[in-house]
């Protein structure tokens, strides 16, 4: 019989059973489609050997007039700057105290641990603070006392902590430290978790609206970081609580301020569910906002600064800050800029906000209803048009709503924990023109997910990796894209081809398998001799890269996987850089009704992409 080329229809489907999607693939990992034909993603490395405090899950790329070029990361402990590598922490303090003589004791003989004496200090367990002006106590150095800790116990009487400085007492139970000593206090540290409850955003999404219950319960949703530049400066919010502001003119490890302690500042919102700046008519828009002149937070309000001001927030004759309140919806979730407009996402309806000048400067239009967002971070723009993850579908706005059809669907909603969809988060990898979802597993409560959507050639798949946000190098100054790791390091992605979250760097697991497909018809069994494969090894680092191709063959669409026979082989090249010199064929001896082909790698160094392999096959008995 001839040789039948195997050509797999691009993407991955799950959205029927493995058989009636004969033709196509039905699982994979650490892989994308380019012109219709599958390979292996990029791999990472660190961006330094450095490592951050909290789990980020804000990043904002920017540059100064200077031409330096930073990555805000807003963390649930801190917030940075980083910097080729350096994390500045730019935190903003809460209040700086004096502490009386001597406030420092030392622990037992040997231990680094001290005891910082002062009455009503504010600050719990887990907190940072910052000493300086500290004299050396019992053998613990200046040096180590005057750093940046993050504080272990309070005492229960609330007139003390400690920290642990790395030194080590000489006798123990020895209180100095001299007459100067002070205590910057950080803000205090978020959750890392949604707790469930009543209140803002409690429960399942869908389960309550947001606003539901009791009223909103301080602390019971994960700390989220919002920013944006103003400028080379940056301003910044928590949700639901105040603005900063930082200023690139005080340097780099200036830490960012409360935007209402700025000069001139007037009637600043002290509570902000989303800041973000509006490019050409250069105000500062707050999503979701205390009216002027109240302390009570309107989910529903927006405010806006006066042109070309960042202090100025008090409506007049002479200047353009106002606000207006959204007429559809409960809450505001989040906002999403685009070169003509900014898209608004309440709980249950999409809003357009546009400048539209004076006297109104903004101007809203109901885009549509019974429109549900995932979670704050789940919207993305790339190229004007607005990609978001929905509740139990993905969407597209492109001047209307429209649903994507999805081949993943099910795979994935069926599979998500919605308890934890703060955590949830979009990224674009414009160089792929790909949108990237990164989402909890049912069984999960981090991001251990991702399903990526190719909007060029529609094509959708998936794979698993934990990650906590996202940065294009398509949207700022850096190389590579960027995101943080769940252990408190930053990477480059698509840098080299290898995990380099370990040193020396660890191979990349990347598969695909495709659906099962007939190799006879009716009854009839075939016998699979060889395959001859079709690949390139193309921009490997190897010496002798190589996959593993393997067929599992069944007798029946509802036989076991691998029930009749499994056969599989390792294609390797002869020479790295002749991307088509590999193993020409590989035997098999595979027999059944219906078969399908994985494709694997897991040595370091390793590129590949799959083009039409070959399948020489007879017929054949059943014994």
């Amino acid at each position: 019989m001839p040789l039948s080329k195997l050509q797999f229809k691009p993407g991955i489907n799950r959205e029927g059973t493995n058989y009636s999607n004969e033709g196509g693939w039905f699982d994979g990992d650490k892989i994308r489609f380019k012109s219709g034909y599958v390979e292996r993603i990029g791999g990472w490395d660190r961006v330094a050997t450095t490592t951050f405090d909290g789990t980020c899950r804000n990043m904002l790329d920017f540059v100064t007039l200077a031409s330096d070029n930073f990555l805000f990361m807003g963390t649930h402990k801190k917030a940075y700057l980083e910097d080729g590598g350096t994390y500045n922490d730019i935190t903003p303090l809460r209040t700086t105290l004096t502490l009386g003589a001597n406030p420092i004791t030392t622990g037992a003989a040997g231990s680094g641990t001290i005891t910082i004496t002062k009455n009503s200090f504010g600050s719990d367990a887990g907190d940072f603070v910052t000493l300086a002006g500290a004299t050396a106590v019992d053998g613990i150095t200046a040096e180590q006392i005057n750093q940046n800790f993050e504080i272990l116990t309070v005492a229960s009487s609330g007139n003390s902590f400690t920290v642990n400085t790395g030194g080590a007492a000489s006798s123990g139970s020895t209180a100095g430290g001299g007459s100067s000593v002070t205590a910057a206090m950080e803000i205090s540290i978020g959750l890392d978790t949604t707790l469930l409850g009543n209140g803002w955003s409690a429960g399942t999404w869908g389960r309550f609206t947001w606003g539901s219950g009791a009223g909103s319960l301080a602390g019971q949703n994960l700390r989220l970081w919002f920013s944006d530049s103003w400028g080379e400066d940056l301003v910044a919010n928590l949700v639901d609580s105040r603005l900063y502001y930082w200023d690139a003119t005080n340097g780099k490890t200036t830490r960012l301020v409360e935007l209402n302690t700025l000069s001139g500042a007037s009637n600043v919102p002290t509570s902000v569910r989303r800041v973000m700046v509006s490019d050409t008519d250069r105000h500062v828009l707050c999503f979701g906002s205390n009216p002027l002149g109240s302390a009570t937070f309107d989910p529903l309000l927006i405010r806006w600064s006066s042109q070309e001001s960042v202090t100025d927030w008090t409506p007049t004759a002479t200047n353009t800050a106002g606000d207006i309140r959204l007429s559809q919806g409960s809450e505001i979730v989040t906002a999403i800029r685009t070169t003509r407009q900014i898209l608004v996402f309440t709980e249950n309806s999409l809003h357009s906000v546009q400048f539209i000048g004076p006297p109104y400067t903004f101007g809203t239009a109901i885009l549509g209803t019974n429109v549900r967002i995932a979670g704050p971070n789940t919207a993305i723009s790339v190229n004007d048009l607005v990609f978001w993850m929905g509740q139990e579908n993905f969407y597209m706005y492109d001047g209307r709503i429209n649903p994507l059809p999805c081949t993943v669907r099910q795979y994935v909603f069926d599979d998500i924990n919605r308890q934890q969809s703060f955590k949830f988060f979009a990224g674009s990898l414009s160089s792929n023109s790909e949108v990237w979802w990164y989402y909890c597993s049912a069984g999960s409560n981090e991001v251990d997910r991702y399903v990526i959507y190719n909007y060029l050639e529609r094509t959708w798949y998936y794979g698993t990796l934990a990650r906590t946000a996202w940065n294009d190098r398509a949207s700022g100054s850096r190389l590579f894209p960027q995101s943080p790791g769940t252990d408190g390091i930053l990477y480059n992605h698509e840098f080299g081809l290898d995990d380099g979250s370990q040193y020396p760097p660890v191979p990349v697991n990347a598969f695909i398998q495709s659906s099962d497909f007939d190799i006879g018809d009716g009854q009839q069994f075939m016998l699979i001799n060889r395959v001859l494969p079709d690949l390139n090894f193309e921009s490997s680092t190897a010496a002798a890269p190589q996959v593993t191709f393997s067929m599992g063959a069944r007798n029946y669409s509802g036989s076991a996987a691998g029930q009749g026979s499994v056969s599989g082989n390792v294609i390797r090249s002869s020479v790295v850089s002749g991307t088509d010199n590999y193993t020409d064929q590989v035997q098999m001896r595979l027999r059944g009704r219906q078969v399908n082909l994985k494709v694997e790698s897991n040595t370091a160094g390793v590129k590949w992409r799959l083009g039409a392999p070959r399948l020489d096959a007879r017929p054949d008995g059943r014994r």
